[in-house]
């Protein structure tokens, strides 16, 4: 794979989400984390069904993998923005010691706890759900062995504040891995980009009742980074071992990192196979 350039982030393209009536009504911060709190309280009730059907039921996958690339046997590790927290019940399936869940939606955390009570009735002495914000998580430094997230990124107000965040709470060696959606690019980056836009939205709204939170989903993506670009705020955050997987025909992302005090390199990616991309020379963290 060869390397491209990153995507540059356009503000006009948050301000179009305003002026459209789908976004948050400022482009501050405050105004972005009310409007993702409350637009997530609204579609809790159907929120797990929307997800297995707008991706075909490969959100389940896309999980289980994230969850595998922080090799979270034995570990303490926390799911940041856990939603219902599948991906919280993930790593103690692949046998964490003890899973934090964390999210700033009381109604996300309420339907993580009755999930994980119902579903995962022998990881439940493992498994904590708490309030917390990315970007002011409430633990302190280097507590976890691990960290992901799901679907996050795109939400978050500061992506470099909330990169330092997970660092500062990782332990040194830690593994980071985090699952989102990416702009598609090449040939597919129009289909792609209207069945996320379009199909996402209209779907969502049937099963949901809520038109407009999906219909942010898409827009969300106008503004984010690339995967490049992304990979470069890791590393900014003090990351090493950078690198990322494309799944979903393009339109998502696994980024993957290691915590470590050693400097960073300066090497050049490196070409590897099957969507996979490392972004600073140097072993997986598969």
């Amino acid at each position: 794979m060869t390397s491209q350039k990153p995507t540059v982030v356009n503000a006009a393209e948050h301000r179009h989400a305003i002026a459209d009536g789908v976004g948050p009504k400022s482009e501050s911060a405050g105004a972005k984390a009310v409007f993702v709190r409350t637009m997530f309280a609204r579609i809790v009730p159907r929120y797990d069904l929307v997800n297995r059907l707008m991706t075909m039921g490969l959100d389940r996958q896309w999980r289980r993998e994230t969850a595998a690339l922080v090799r979270p046997s034995g570990a303490v590790a926390l799911d940041i923005a856990t939603g219902t927290g599948d991906l919280a019940i993930e790593l103690a399936r692949q046998g964490a010691r003890r899973v934090i869940g964390a999210d700033f939606c009381d109604g996300m955390l309420r339907a993580a706890r009755s999930k994980a009570v119902r579903l995962s009735p022998n990881f439940t002495g493992a498994l904590d759900f708490v309030g917390g914000d990315a970007t002011n998580l409430p633990f302190r430094n280097s507590t976890f062995d691990c960290i992901v997230n799901g679907f996050m990124l795109r939400n978050v107000t500061d992506l470099a504040a909330s990169f330092a965040e997970l660092a500062r709470v990782l332990k040194p060696g830690g593994r980071l891995a985090c699952l989102d959606l990416t702009p598609p690019r090449g040939l597919g980056h129009g289909v792609l980009g209207f069945y996320i836009g379009t199909i996402v939205p209209l779907l969502g709204g049937v099963v949901s009742g809520d038109y407009r939170a999906y219909r942010w989903l898409g827009q969300s993506l106008r503004p984010h980074p690339d995967a490049e670009a992304m990979a470069a705020l890791m590393r900014a955050a003090g990351f090493n071992e950078v690198g990322y997987r494309l799944i979903g025909m393009g339109t998502v992302a696994i980024h993957y990192a290691i915590k470590s005090h050693l400097p960073e390199r300066s090497d050049q990616p490196r070409n590897i196979p099957s969507g996979e991309r490392v972004a600073d020379h140097g072993r997986g963290a598969a």
